[in-house]
């Protein structure tokens, strides 16, 4: 066994290999871009090494930077994690030419696999079956859109080279093909460098399986049963589990001979997975690709089988066989993981960036967590959004289920907007109990999804937290805490306090909020509210008709937005910009800026790459302020009317939330302008 490993990723799984690795007794090398100087993974390790800028292609991708960086750190073995540089030909070739140890597959193994179209065949030759489909080389546009013909609508156009649910469509109809073909080639291109496609008949209620593969380099080669990954938004996972539910024993056996024998076929020697789909409807299955790598998923297999796969996988790496044969593998319960990510369910899960003011993970029996972040940790928008994974085992499938709906949440996260509502809730709906499909989510939230707490009692919180804490924060003298926050404006009654939070579209809502015997009295807009609250920390509880409702409240000072105020609680968060109505009232005129009139705004997070104006310049309608790069794409953000720059809020190279003022305009008559 070596004895230093260079861990060539980031986030979690970069946590969670250095921890197994630590475990084994072995050194641990980080590798980090500027954007993760203080990432938890650099702490994590014995020695750090940076290579590059912010941006996967100029750091985590990076073959070259990478294996030098493990040369200068004396790592004698690598290890790429998930996504990356981990099924990557340059990098086992880089390993190679130095003479460390990859850990991972055979070259050759990786090759063959990597591409859609060749995997395909491999399986058909090995006697497994396969989605019907056109998997040739000709790649002519005609010839595919032929193709689609004789495999009969709806069809699925797959990037050949793609994974991550990138670079595919469903075509329902001829006339729609030829757009969806150019489509998925642009995205094919831009995210793989290899822009041909597959096609695939698509299959409309389809249960998304795979089977765990681990082998070694003297042929011994066995499987650790099965993962259900069914429950999927925009083709990526979104929670998966192990063992299946509602399987049929024939399915299950069929998928674990077919697993073997591709694995077999080409002499498999690591860990990686096989993914299958099944029709429901037909009960077929049929082979879809193969992983040659750890999964994300990895941890429900860990849990119900017993082994922990990044041990075996550096073990079988340096020539080591395996300790075990089929027959000494079993099954133990159930395990359900579910993926963290930074994205906003409630507003169409848009992405979400910044710093996590209050993060605390859960904890109780059966209750793992894989997490590549701690308090202070940023979420940029350099790479994915997947934060953190929460599993849970227990003896059977309603119980995991239940401890991980609790586990999450039991989760705070603050400073971004996040998921763990939406997935409590996937796991406590109906549905979760019947067999799934990849349509789960649209089934179970046909409309969207929604936070169970309305965002009245939300606002509500907001506010009656804020006076608490300006009243423990207040002086020895009653004036003291009047400040700005304390008025007796007409209709609010003496002693009321009138709040302004202004939320993330920009919408000021004002609370009037006033002592009434042992509760508060609150006005939201026309609604009124009577609470008792009691603030312990930063934990607000408010009675409200005989219920009561707990929130983690945190505040965030921001230097270029003000005040921020984050509250998670019955499976949602929310956030504000908290306002002081004194300096709103002495703009005047000018505090329409404040309210959003003649405000540049960030559309959604991103990276500002240009600033084409500066402070006192005059534009035209239409002219060009600023160019920010998001969900990689550039945007170009420019006056909607004549005016004059008072106020630039960003710089090139910043980090911005949507929602976030990057300039303020004052209005200018077009004669002035002239």
């Amino acid at each position: 066994m070596f004895n230093t490993l260079l861990i060539a990723n980031r986030g979690e799984i970069a946590c969670r290999i250095a921890r197994t690795a630590r475990r084994m007794g072995l050194r641990t090398v980080a590798v980090y871009s500027d954007a993760d100087r203080e990432a938890l993974h650099v702490a994590l390790c014995d020695t750090a090494v940076r290579i590059g800028a912010p941006g996967a292609a100029r750091s985590y991708l990076d073959a070259a930077a990478i294996v030098a960086a493990a040369r200068a750190a004396g790592a004698q073995a690598i290890h790429p994690g998930y996504g990356f540089l981990s099924e990557s030909l340059a990098l086992i070739d880089a390993c190679e030419a130095v003479g460390l140890i990859f850990v991972g597959p055979s070259r050759e193994a990786i090759r063959r696999m990597g591409s859609k179209i060749e995997s395909k065949r491999i399986a058909l030759g090995a006697g497994v079956p396969v989605v019907p489909g056109y998997h040739a080389d000709d790649q002519d546009s005609a010839v595919l859109q032929a193709a689609a013909g004789g495999i009969g609508y709806p069809v699925l156009i797959k990037a050949s080279a793609g994974g991550g649910g990138k670079g595919m469509r469903v075509v329902r109809s001829a006339a729609d093909f030829s757009a969806a073909l150019d489509t998925v080639r642009r995205e094919a291109k831009a995210s793989f460098g290899d822009d041909r496609v597959l096609l695939e008949r698509y299959l409309d209620e389809p249960r998304h399986l795979e089977v765990q593969l681990l082998g070694d380099k003297h042929g011994h080669l066995v499987h650790l049963f099965e993962r259900e990954c069914s429950i999927q938004r925009n083709h990526q996972k979104v929670i998966e589990e192990a063992p299946a539910p509602h399987l049929p024993p024939a399915v299950r056996e069929a998928l674990f001979s077919h697993a073997l024998t591709i694995g077999h076929a080409i002499g498999y020697d690591s860990t990686g997975t096989i993914e299958f789909i099944h029709d429901s409807r037909s009960g077929d299955t049929f082979f879809l690709e193969m992983n040659t790598r750890l999964q994300v998923e990895h941890p429900v297999t860990e849990l119900t089988v017993g082994i922990d796969l990044v041990e075996w996988q550096l073990r079988v790496a340096t020539g080591e066989p395996l300790g075990f044969a089929q027959p000494d593998l079993t099954q133990r319960g159930c395990a359900i993981e579910a993926r963290v990510c930074a994205e906003n369910p409630a507003a169409g899960f848009a992405p979400e960036i910044g710093a996590l003011i209050d993060y605390r993970e859960p904890r109780g029996e059966g209750v793992r967590v894989d997490s590549g972040m701690r308090n202070g940790s940023h979420v940029t928008p350099y790479y994915d959004s997947m934060l953190a994974k929460v599993i849970a085992h227990a003896d059977d499938r309603p119980t995991a289920a239940r401890r991980l709906a609790t586990a999450l949440d039991d989760t705070v996260l603050l400073g971004v907007h996040s998921n763990l509502g939406f997935l409590a809730d996937l796991l406590r709906h109906d549905h979760f109990a019947q067999v799934l499909t990849t349509h789960y989510i649209e089934r179970a939230f046909p409309t969207g999804w929604q936070p169970r707490t309305d965002d009245g009692l939300a606002i509500a919180a907001a506010a009656v937290h804020g006076v608490l804490i300006k009243q423990a924060t207040a002086g020895r003298s009653a004036w003291q805490s009047l400040g700005a926050w304390r008025a007796a404006g007409a209709g609010s009654g003496t002693g009321s306090t009138q709040v302004l939070l202004e939320d993330e579209q920009r919408c000021v809502h004002e609370v009037s909020v006033s002592p009434q015997g042992d509760s508060w009295r609150v006005c939201v807009g026309d609604r009124e509210l009577t609470l008792a609250a009691v603030l312990a920390g930063d934990t607000l509880a408010l009675q409200c008709d005989g219920l009561t409702v707990r929130f983690t409240v945190a505040v965030e000072q921001h230097a270029k937005q003000g005040e921020r105020v984050w509250l998670s609680g019955l499976s949602g968060t929310w956030a504000w910009r908290r306002l002081d109505r004194w300096q709103r009232a002495l703009k005047g005129a000018a505090g329409a800026d404040e309210l959003g009139g003649n405000l540049l705004l960030a559309p959604m997070p991103g990276l500002v790459t240009q600033v084409q104006v500066s402070v006192g310049m005059s534009v035209n309608a239409g002219d060009t302020l600023v160019q920010m790069e998001a969900m990689k794409m550039v945007h170009t953000l420019s006056a909607v009317a004549p005016g004059r720059v008072a106020e630039l809020r960003c710089r090139v190279g910043d980090a911005v939330r949507g929602g976030d003022v990057l300039a303020i305009m004052e209005t200018i008559e077009s004669e002035e302008k002239q």
